[in-house]
């Protein structure tokens, strides 16, 4: 599991420890929100890295960018692209051209932003039109032995983020696909030795057990850079190694640099880069003489993904940009007078732990917004920070 302070810093309270025997992630919230005014500036640093965690996985996305107490700053050196030398192209397009004879495709996301997670979800079956076989996820944990079978993840199929629901769709959409689903991450938290374990357990767990197999892998942050820098001078990140170990050059496609963070929060670099090429979705610049993808840290990722501000709304537009999902409209009527109150809607078959379709957290008696589903069957259910269900039914979203 990756923090964006994995470099090394100290931590004088180990949230990790505090948080685990709470129930559910509104439990975390309502307990980091009541410890916040307590807390040192650094602890509070940390307590709102996690803060942000649990406001992802509540369904409060935009709450999230804002807790985070984080932003990329970016090189300071940054040349910039301009529009007379570079076009800005559809993202999923672009990325599908450059993974076709590459054996290793890895892309990045912020554990605290699920924008970052769709790049990966539209690119999963591209990439098994492609002949990709093997799919990787950070999040996943080994010890969920039935997770292909089943065909849905659970609380304890992995790291806390695997809780968020496109995280989820993520998962279930590389098991329909056909994908194998390889579990990848160390047991070892030291950062070089943390490194190479991912490294080996991929090679092992992919190459080694199958010689011509194509790899994807979706990671946190820094792991998927080739060369140091982003873990600190001296760690070679996992995607480093692997290409060591196998000899396969990895596509590294990094979109944590340049994404619709809290516009107070913007960079100068991502500001400019919005005025210049104005994206709609996802976007990656091509150069307009030879073709080739721009890349902020070239020595590090061969391709940096643009993503567009995001809209200043609780439930932002890029759920339903896909055009997949359906504005289904929620408000407390199943909360039984509980608040905060977790609306979440899930297929008819599947346990309240599975990671839902959907989960939208409302914290006011008049609060309403949706939850966006794709065509199908659903159980929606309310739950408070105990876990137990408060109301349920069964709905139906046409196509």
């Amino acid at each position: 599991m990756a923090t964006a302070t994995e470099a090394g810093q100290p931590r004088a309270r180990d949230f990790f420890k505090e948080l685990k025997p709470l129930p559910n992630d509104l439990a975390r919230y309502q307990y980091l929100h009541r410890l916040m005014p307590l807390l040192s500036d650094d602890d509070r640093k940390q307590a709102r890295q996690f803060l942000a965690f649990a406001d992802a996985n509540l369904g409060l996305y935009r709450a999230a960018i804002s807790d985070f107490p984080f932003a990329s700053a970016g090189r300071a050196d940054l040349a910039m692209p301009s529009p007379a030398q570079w076009q800005a192209v559809n993202a999923v397009d672009a990325i599908t051209r450059l993974a076709a004879n590459r054996r290793i495709v890895m892309v990045n996301e912020a554990h605290h932003d699920p924008h970052t997670r769709l790049l990966t979800l539209a690119l999963l079956p591209r990439l098994r039109a492609l002949g990709f076989t093997h799919f990787a996820a950070e999040a996943l944990d080994k010890s969920d032995t039935e997770l292909a079978h089943r065909g849905y993840a659970l609380a304890t199929s992995g790291s806390e983020y695997l809780r968020e629901p496109l995280y989820g769709d993520i998962v279930r959409e590389a098991i329909r696909l056909g994908f194998v689903i390889v579990p990848y991450e160390s047991s070892d938290m030291t950062p070089q030795i943390r490194e190479n374990s991912q490294a080996d357990n991929l090679y092992r767990r992919v190459f080694m057990a199958d010689p011509a197999a194509r790899l994807f892998v979706h990671a946190g942050y820094a792991h998927i850079d080739k060369a140091p820098g982003g873990l600190g001078e001296d760690v070679r990140p996992m995607a480093m190694e692997l290409k060591r170990l196998s000899g396969f050059d990895p596509l590294s496609i990094n979109q944590t640099v340049f994404s619709g963070v809290d516009p107070a929060r913007q960079s100068p670099h991502y500001r400019q880069l919005i005025a210049a090429f104005h994206p709609a979705r996802a976007a990656v610049l091509l150069n307009r003489e030879n073709g080739k993808p721009w890349s902020a840290y070239p020595q590090r990722n061969d391709v940096s993904v643009i993503l567009p501000p995001t809209s200043d709304t609780p439930r932002p537009d890029w759920l339903s940009s896909d055009q997949r999902r359906h504005a289904w409209p929620i408000d407390t009527t199943l909360c039984a007078r509980t608040r905060p109150c977790v609306i979440e809607a899930t297929p008819p078959n599947e346990p309240d732990d599975a990671t839902p379709a959907d989960r939208y957290t409302l914290l006011d008696v008049r609060e309403r917004a949706a939850l966006y589903l794709r065509p199908g069957e659903y159980r929606v259910r309310a739950w408070g920070a105990s876990g137990k269900t408060l109301g349920e039914r069964r709905v139906s979203i046409g196509r």
